[in-house]
């Protein structure tokens, strides 16, 4: 064909033209680099320090992963501002499979608790399994004359403000789930917030405040040495580690159902293929034989649900907390 004809050629195209001419271009491009995903190393963003959930879960599942895919899973930890650094990085990165993250149910709290976010939770991420969720324990120091959830309630109602809980931070979910217990048991107690929630147990340890919410093993060594009573579990079934623990959802008490939990996003746009292919590596090794178990005795309770499932988990536990955040009345300094 002649530089003529080309030019006459191009001139007749109309723009619907073009734009179909375009598609047809760029199409077989995309459909050849989602097949061959991934082609190198993938990125996976922790919002967080070393050590807490969110570490430990992509750090069992990264090399798990790495095999499946044939490449290296590199776990990135980006901690402060309430996880939203972290999450921001996420939220910004390229659509392309090689940049995913852990969230958290910071996630689905933040929204209520800060007026401007860098990003927008329903719509910079594309949703691919909530890994698992973990129990709460509601415990009392040795001291506090309460041997039931009941006996607990009956004696705040006694001392109007006057019994202390203790939590992870202000506005952490374990924070949200003792507000839930406070409103669903409609005692008035005062927070006492510290910073993670290992201080939070060892002061309730040291009988510094009288009751509190934390996971069973990092409570187990002071039950088992009495230094704590348990009185409950916000678990959905009895928990094999307290089998004599009763549900709170058995004493009345079935909204107190805030506990922490774990996923996997990647940013919005993210090809539906690679979802899918992540999704299915993922599942598979949350459900493993050797791996199950393993979470199980450090308290994960493994969900590993569908994308649609866990992008319908997320829209319903925004307004959940919004209002419990508005209820509690709780803010953020």
């Amino acid at each position: 064909m002649s530089d003529r004809v080309k030019r006459y050629a191009l001139r007749s195209l109309t723009p619907s033209s073009i734009v179909l001419l375009a598609c047809a271009v760029i199409a077989p491009a995309l459909a050849q680099s989602t097949s061959a995903y991934p082609q190198r190393p993938i990125r996976v963003v922790i919002p967080y320090a070393p050590g807490g959930g969110s570490d430990i879960l992509a750090r069992f599942l990264a090399p798990r992963m790495a095999v499946d895919l044939g490449q290296q899973i590199v776990v990135d930890n980006r901690p402060g501002g309430s996880a939203m650094i972290g999450t921001q990085i996420m939220a910004r990165a390229a659509p392309d499979g090689y940049t995913l993250g852990v969230i958290d149910s910071a996630f689905m709290i933040n929204p209520a608790l800060y007026k401007k976010m860098s990003y927008e939770a329903l719509r910079d991420f594309a949703p691919i399994t909530l890994f698992a969720s973990s129990p709460l324990l509601l415990v009392v120091h040795q001291s506090v004359p309460a041997n039931s959830t009941s006996e607990l309630i009956a004696l705040a109602k006694s001392r109007p403000g006057k019994l202390t809980f203790s939590s992870a931070g202000n506005g952490t979910a374990i924070h949200l789930a003792l507000e839930q217990f406070r409103l669903a048991a409609g005692i008035d107690t005062i927070h006492v917030p510290y910073k993670g929630g290992g201080p939070s147990v060892a002061e309730l340890v040291a009988g510094q405040v009288a009751y509190s919410l934390a996971s069973p093993a990092s409570l187990a060594p002071f039950v088992k040495a009495a230094r704590i009573r348990v009185l409950g579990t916000t678990a959905t079934k009895r928990l094999a580690t307290f089998p004599d623990v009763p549900l709170l959802a058995e004493q009345g008490l079935a909204a107190v159902n805030s506990n922490p939990c774990w996923g996997m996003v990647a940013p919005a746009g993210t090809a539906a293929d690679i979802v899918k292919r992540l999704h299915a590596v993922i599942v598979r090794h949350l459900n493993a034989p050797d791996l199950k178990p393993r979470l199980a005795e450090l308290d994960f309770e493994v969900v590993a649900n569908t994308p649609q499932e866990f992008s319908a988990f997320i829209r319903a536990e925004i307004p959940k907390f919004a209002k419990l955040v508005r209820d509690a009345g709780v803010k953020v300094e």
